[in-house]
């Protein structure tokens, strides 16, 4: 059976073949994850862009795990004579789509970009056809991008960062968020402790209906300022399953002590040991960076040094691309356990 899926328009031009190519490397991932390791093409038809691929039929389920897809608008099977017959089913989403999209700021990583990397994590851990809902952590988390796409894809969500101001405003954002659209939740200051340290953390609990909130049947969202050393404070009593992280694009992260700069890689250095620890078993990181300014061999040495494994497949090592002048975007997978890929 032929299956086509129609992707989202890119204005940008010059990123356009570039996002089809992402696309592509993602619904890959995610077929690989359903045991479906089929050849995935690019077509034009009437002057839109086309994921396609043949594979056996897909059951209700395959297809609504698919249609989280990140560019994905339209999804179809492939008649005989051509014509395109629709696949009927909902949005995928646990919340609207608006969801990471309102809040624009410098800097910000795209909503769809972030979606393909939470997407191809989940792809290669073990987590993939889970029913239960999933943690996500960013422990470079800014002002909640890729925490708000967790949450519209039903997981929980995990944040920190040292940027206060930052953290605030995500917090502000996402109380707008759930008073606008009149969902039942909660908030609440907490405090968690770790390596001596006292972190103040913003906790959100709520859910997609009244009915399911009655029912217990919630998500939470935490939110924390302070270093990224000490994300697995948050992280104690429920491990996330997937890691996902923006690296700083420019030569210098944030201060870490007082006004002496961090490089990249001493950030790095320091950071991945308890990032590894903040997750479950099996748990899959996300990491995107500027090659520009943190080369790819670099991020990957540091990452096995720190005792991660690299995730390694056809469909990884085609994510380099140009974002701007300045910047040109690679994303490498890693898991905190040994990598047992066929991929």
């Amino acid at each position: 059976m032929v299956y086509t899926f129609g992707l989202a328009k890119v204005a940008n031009i010059r990123y356009r073949d570039a996002a089809n190519r992402l696309s592509r490397c993602e619904l890959s991932a995610m077929l690989h994850a359903l045991s479906l390791d089929c050849e995935v093409a690019v077509e034009s038809i009437g002057g839109a862009d086309f994921l396609v691929f043949e594979s056996r039929a897909l059951s209700g389920g395959e297809i609504e795990r698919l249609r989280s897809h990140s560019s994905v608008v339209f999804m179809a099977e492939r008649e005989a004579d051509g014509r395109l017959r629709p696949l009927d089913g909902g949005t995928g989403l646990y919340l609207e789509e608006d969801l990471p999209e309102i809040l624009k700021y410098k800097g910000k990583t795209s909503a769809a970009f972030t979606r393909l990397m939470i997407n191809m994590a989940l792809s290669l851990s073990p987590f993939f056809s889970s029913s239960a809902p999933l943690t996500l952590l960013d422990p470079l988390c800014g002002k909640g991008t890729s925490c708000f796409c967790a949450l519209q894809g039903g997981m929980n969500a995990v944040g920190m960062d040292l940027d206060q101001k930052a953290v605030h405003e995500a917090c502000d954002y996402f109380s707008r968020y759930l008073k606008v659209h009149q969902l039942k939740h909660t908030k609440r200051a907490v405090s968690e402790t770790f390596l001596n340290t006292s972190l103040p953390v913003t906790e959100f609990v709520f859910a997609d209906t009244r009915e399911h909130y009655q029912q217990d049947q919630t998500r939470s969202l935490r939110l924390a300022v302070g270093d990224t050393v000490l994300v697995p404070g948050l992280c104690r009593r429920r491990p996330a399953h997937l890691l996902v992280a923006d690296l700083p694009y420019g030569v210098q992260h944030a201060p870490r002590f007082g006004r002496k700069p961090e490089s990249f890689r001493s950030l790095l250095a320091r950071a991945l040991p308890q990032w590894k620890k903040a997750l479950q078993p099996g748990g899959v990181a996300a990491l995107s960076f500027n090659t520009l300014t943190f080369p790819t061999q670099q991020v990957i040495d540091i990452a096995r040094e720190s005792g991660w494994t690299l995730c390694e497949g056809p469909f990884l090592g085609h994510l380099r691309h140009e974002v701007e002048q300045a910047v040109v975007r690679d994303v490498i997978f890693i898991t905190n356990t040994p990598f047992e890929g066929g991929t």
